[in-house]
């Protein structure tokens, strides 16, 4: 099945993407000076072109910023949930309930593998795919934590439950925090979208809703940098 080309841009996201033997390029197209800047770093690249850096703007989404770089590319090839446990290690694992904005996956992206996530899981619907924009947040990190589809959320939680997984919903309404949760290595941590939060039937079905103790100054945190929080705490614990 012919996959639609992608395209990277930015020098972190490029370069992570160079450095990734399961990533199909097709080619590179750069400005000369940040070949000159790059040096062996792309040394082994092939089918590299230099181009204009207004030929790199009419090619990406508005306002992108390249820094003189692009792969045109085919999206990576992750694996399903079943065929991902089978090889798993134990290491947290980061649920996303229909996160939608691209940025914030980039970014949720780039502190999963900050803090040794083992994977993050969204779904197929109103989630967005794999892009450029979301390659350039995660500075890299789409090349390092393999990113899971699922039709259901539902039933991808029941089949890490089965798996020996705890199920932890991230909800501002909880009554614990999830510093004082009891966590292991064997934890899965769902996010809701921006705004809306987690669906009922994803909470209903989580072991235990956890919150982010706040000042209460702030209603909410935007959701990438609820992420971080989280998964930091999880991290000190050596999880």
């Amino acid at each position: 099945m012919n996959k639609t080309p992608l395209i990277l841009f930015g020098k972190h996201a490029c370069l992570a993407a160079l450095a990734n033997p399961l990533r199909k390029i097709k080619r590179v197209l750069v400005t000369k000076n940040t070949q000159s800047e790059l040096g062996k770093a792309l040394a082994g690249a092939k089918n590299v072109s230099l181009v204009d850096g207004h030929k790199l703007d009419a090619m990406l989404p508005a306002g992108a910023v390249h820094q003189g770089i692009a792969i045109e590319c085919e999206p990576l090839d992750q694996p399903e949930l079943q065929e991902w446990l089978r090889e798993a290690l134990e290491k947290p694992v980061l649920m996303l309930d229909q996160v939608s904005d691209p940025h914030n996956v980039g970014a949720i992206l780039r502190s999963a593998a900050a803090f040794d996530v083992g994977a993050v899981i969204a779904t197929d619907r109103n989630a967005p795919a794999e892009s450029g924009v979301m390659a350039k947040s995660a500075s890299g990190a789409l090349e390092m934590i393999p990113m899971i589809t699922v039709i259901n959320l539902v039933q991808a939680i029941e089949i890490l439950k089965k798996a020996g997984y705890w199920i932890y919903g991230l909800d501002g309404t909880a009554t614990q925090n999830i510093a004082d949760a009891k966590l292991d290595k064997k934890t899965v941590l769902i996010l809701g979208a921006e705004g809306a939060g987690l669906r009922r039937l994803t909470a209903e079905h989580c072991d235990v809703l956890v919150k982010l103790p706040m000042s209460g100054k702030m209603e909410s945190l935007n959701v990438s940098n609820a992420a971080a929080i989280a998964l930091y705490d999880l991290f000190r614990r050596g999880l």
